[in-house]
């Protein structure tokens, strides 16, 4: 049947209905050709849905998961200003769990640790659930207008006469005079079209996260925050084996979320244990575990994440018909001491939504009219900063880097703190700990400014 009508009416009859005065019966509008079709109710799609749907557009928006945000996972936090660009004030009564106002990055070296700490009375980020954060922000396409449909799988992009006209989930078909795709990092449709090759190692990162139960009271207590504060904490060094990568706490409102991103392609040569053991271990680790010590653990999962910046990027971001945008256009930015996904992701698709809004006013979706969203997009904060700390990619390149350079922090930490009868000077401690990890002072300076020019 016409992509499950049965279940279409079921499922979304509750998100989009059109209430008829005066016998008071919800109607249904349910049709084979839409103005835009969105694939994925993740940031990227609810967003451009959003923005499309309240200029009048018919906006349908297919969705894999149960519900949007059931297929994907983040770490925990959410920078607000280009979501406060999509939503304005009303940003306010989303589900936002605590704003960050705490900021800590941490080397660890066996069971010590080092730590660089900012405090702020005032924050530019929250944090959150994903499910519930995307929940949000689909709820507001389908207030503005935008039909929601779950549990549907689009397998194939429809390709025809050098144009896209629709998508297609198993026997059935539906059209449009735009496709968007936010698929997602698991670019299986632009494959299927050729605009990207399968996703390499090298491209991608992979993460794994817990979530445990604390209660709110002893999260202010044991993390140091007031009500309704938060904390990012991003740690690196043993606490991912010294692979590349990293290690993540976020204090959610009565929760604490927990993970590991490990760089994929030295992942693959390198975990000993499976990356649970090893989420296992940052969960239990000595000088974390009595964060949490009583906290039930209430969700755990993986998920892959872009990491090569544009590199990654498809051949084209417009095609007749046709756009791309969030992850499945290779757009998000880790840097070590951040990551930007969300934000990233929602911004693209307001952007888009924005190209085909001008490319409608121009005379239709043509990829001519819709490279509009290229150039918007290389204007935007988001290629900027993607081109401009692109090399820190490189870095990952450089596991030396991450083990080195943990070792060299918490070693002269110790060195200086840990006295026994003499008082080491800072000069002495620092070579000393240089010397066991294996750096000679031209290779440090070496590594240090590359680090510092990369980032």
């Amino acid at each position: 049947m016409y992509l499950n009508y049965l279940h279409w009416v079921e499922k979304s009859i509750y998100i989009y209905k059109k209430l008829i005065p005066p016998c008071g019966v919800y109607v249904l509008d349910v049709k084979n050709k839409w103005d835009v079709i969105i694939v994925g109710a993740g940031p990227a799609g609810s967003a451009a849905g959003y923005m499309l749907a309240k200029k009048g557009f018919n906006v349908l928006i297919l969705e894999r998961g149960r519900q949007p945000g059931y297929k994907e996972l983040f770490g925990g936090r959410v920078y607000a200003e280009p979501l406060r660009e999509i939503y304005g004030n009303d940003l306010e009564k989303a589900p936002i769990h605590r704003w960050v106002k705490r900021e800590k990055l941490s080397f660890v070296d066996g069971s010590k640790l080092v730590s660089i700490e900012y405090q702020s009375d005032t924050s530019t980020s929250f944090t959150t659930y994903l499910p519930q954060l995307a929940r949000w922000m689909a709820d507001k396409a389908g207030e503005a207008g935008a039909l929601l449909v779950e549990e549907v799988t689009v397998d194939r992009i429809i390709y025809k006469d050098g144009k896209v006209i629709g998508v297609g989930s198993g026997s059935d078909e539906v059209y449009a005079d735009l496709v968007i795709d936010a698929e997602g990092v698991n670019r299986l449709l632009l494959e299927g079209l050729g605009l990207v090759v399968k996703l390499q190692p090298e491209q991608v990162a992979v993460g794994a996260k817990e979530t445990i139960k604390l209660g709110e009271d002893k999260i202010n207590e044991r993390f140091g925050l007031n009500k309704e504060e938060g904390m990012a904490w991003l740690l690196m060094g043993g606490i991912t084996d010294y692979i590349p990568g990293g290690a993540f706490i976020y204090t959610n409102k009565d929760s604490v979320s927990i993970g590991l991103v490990l760089h994929l392609g030295h992942a693959i040569k390198e975990v000993k244990d499976h990356i649970s053991q090893m989420v296992e271990k940052l969960r239990l680790h000595p000088q974390l575990r009595n964060l949490w010590i009583d906290g039930d653990i209430m969700e755990y999962g993986g998920h892959l994440t872009p990491e090569a910046g544009p590199a990654m990027m498809p051949k084209k971001l417009a095609l007749n018909g046709f756009l791309i945008t969030g992850d499945a256009g290779g757009l998000l930015l880790n840097v070590g001491y951040t990551i930007r996904g969300v934000d990233f992701a929602a911004y693209t698709g307001y952007l888009a939504a924005k190209a085909a809004i001008e490319a409608h006013d121009k005379g239709g979706f043509t990829e001519q009219n819709l490279k509009a969203y290229e150039s918007m997009l290389k204007n935007s904060f988001v290629y900027k900063d993607l081109t401009r700390l692109t090399g820190m990619q490189d870095l990952y390149n450089d596991p030396g880097m991450f083990k080195a350079l943990p070792k060299l922090a918490v070693g002269t930490a110790a060195n200086v703190f840990e006295i026994d009868l003499e008082t080491p000077g800072v000069w002495n401690s620092f070579n000393k700990a240089r010397r066991n990890a294996g750096l000679g002072l031209l290779s440090l300076a070496w590594k240090g400014y590359r680090l510092m020019k990369k980032m």
